[in-house]
């Protein structure tokens, strides 16, 4: 069974999607639920919901997918914008963005989106000015502190966790997805979102180093069988002696009895 709104806000719930910031703008105040004591600012997870609905409809709306545009400039969206592109068959452009792309006819890597999505207006500010010269609409992950200039659509969510980056870019594609009837909606989607977290390289590279070890472990000596070279004799052999084959019914070193009288000792 598909997902519903309410299991999809308890998602975004566990992700911290709802988590604001200290300062907000004016025009993000409509989306604002509450203020906390420490001053933080809730987001309303139902707009949110909302608003990623309303975006799936409007990439679903884009015959050839190659012609939206998925840019991120903040590292912790750089894998779920990969990973979006790769189910919805959009141009992902993760990293430092190139100036020019939009504008500029001469380079190479010039290109003419119809859709443009950011994962946040303040660090994308350059794709979005272009987009405002070429006259390409865009769709946003804004936070509560978020800049409006150019932004057609906003998505008020918490766009600084990885978790919460994740989320949002999973739900839009699995959106999409039903809307297109690449999967049906009495079923749900089998990617799971882990898949769209990012991950530290350090932390891979350790990881990595860690499995490594694991399987490079040494393995444990094994046991020489015991026959007697090192010191006495052969254990499983009782006939023979200990080291220099003595025998233990032979009388000790000098000859001593036991039995006899203590010698007499020399005065002193």
């Amino acid at each position: 069974m598909a997902l519903t709104k309410e299991e999809d806000i308890q998602m975004m719930l566990v992700c911290k999607t709802h988590l604001g910031t200290r300062n907000v703008d004016y025009r993000m105040k409509r989306y604002i639920f509450r203020r906390t004591t420490d001053g933080i600012h809730i987001i309303h997870l139902g707009k949110a919901w909302e608003k990623l609905m309303v975006a799936a409809r409007i990439i679903c709306t884009i015959e050839n997918p190659n012609d939206i545009i998925v840019a991120s400039q903040r590292p912790y969206g750089s894998r779920a914008v990969l990973k979006f592109s790769q189910f919805t068959g959009a141009n992902a452009l993760a990293g430092r963005w190139t100036p020019g792309t939009l504008t500029n006819q001469i380079t190479q890597k010039y290109l003419e989106p119809r859709l443009l999505i950011v994962t946040d207006p303040r660090t994308d500010s350059q794709a979005l000015k272009e987009a405002a010269y070429a006259s390409i609409p865009v769709i946003a992950l804004c936070d509560t502190d978020s800049p409006l200039e150019s932004v057609d659509v906003a998505i008020p969510a918490n766009n600084k966790g990885k978790e919460s980056i994740a989320l949002l870019y999973w739900l839009l594609a699995r959106e999409v997805l039903y809307l297109r009837g690449t999967i049906s909606r009495s079923q749900a989607w089998d990617v799971m979102v882990d898949s769209f977290f990012w991950r530290d390289p350090e932390e891979l590279m350790a990881q990595e180093e860690m499995d490594q070890g694991w399987n490079q472990q040494p393995q444990k000596e094994e046991w020489k069988e015991w026959d007697g070279a090192g010191a006495g004799g052969n254990w499983d052999d009782m006939t023979s002696g200990a080291a220099g084959n003595t025998s233990w019914d032979a009388p000790a070193a000098g000859g001593d009895d036991w039995s006899a009288p203590a010698a007499q000792s020399q005065g002193w």
